[in-house]
């Protein structure tokens, strides 16, 4: 399985897999204002990652393997409720939770519209880059918990942190970012979109399996916000 020595081998050297320093769960808007660079800087890193030995998208299989063929198939099949699995029939939550039907599917085929956008995008990604998940150094942001690393659109990784804490306009300060370090982004508003729908709609699906209703409000405003967000940009 991908792990351990299979990540050091494949990482940067620039990132260390056990991190020490302050969690990132204790930084506020003020804090986050002075130190976004260092955090994209790192979070850019992780897409350095030689992954010229793998194929396919997705999470790592108990095989070492990314499971799925391509990013569409991807999408669809992390959504499958007939696995057996912790997911065999979580479609029954829009019947007993606060995750109802018509948004689900309004934002799944949104983000199915959009796959194009990120179908040729392969790059390692933590894949679960919420801010307590983070380590401030004094030159670098670590990671912490790899334990659901993914081949996917980089972009994943900063959709990830910006549904944790929308309120530090992580998009709004991607653009001027990348622009002001002269990084291109093709189709950036479309990949945003997909990844953040993607991995919003699994935080709410999580979220409601646990009957965390605060979480589920939260999610949803959040999901439904972010297209404005985008395309304001």
């Amino acid at each position: 399985m991908i792990r351990n020595e299979t990540l050091k081998k494949i990482l940067p050297s620039s990132i260390l897999l056990n991190p020490i320093g302050k969690n990132g769960n204790e930084i506020w808007i003020e804090d986050f204002e002075q130190l976004y660079p260092l955090f994209f800087k790192s979070v850019l890193e992780i897409q350095k990652a030689d992954i010229s030995e793998f194929s396919g998208f997705g999470e790592f299989s108990e095989d070492g393997i990314p499971e799925f063929s391509t990013f569409k198939v991807f999408l669809v099949k992390s959504f499958d409720d007939s696995n057996d699995d912790y997911w065999k029939n979580w479609k029954e939550l829009f019947n007993t939770s606060m995750m109802k039907k018509e948004f689900f599917e309004k934002y799944f085929n949104k983000m199915i519209e959009l796959s194009s956008f990120c179908e040729n995008q392969r790059f390692l990604v933590n894949n679960n880059l919420f801010f307590g998940n983070t380590v401030i150094m004094n030159d670098k942001v670590g990671f912490l918990d790899w334990n659901r690393v993914a081949i996917t659109d980089w972009i994943l990784d900063f959709a990830t942190m910006d549904l944790h804490r929308p309120y530090f306009n992580i998009p709004e300060k991607m653009v001027p970012y990348f622009k002001e370090n002269g990084i291109e982004v093709p189709n950036f508003k479309e990949r945003f979109l997909c990844m953040a729908y993607y991995k919003g709609l699994n935080a709410l699906r999580w979220h409601a399996s646990i009957d965390d209703e605060t979480s589920c409000k939260t999610i949803i405003a959040s999901i439904s916000e972010l297209e404005d967000r985008i395309n304001s940009l």
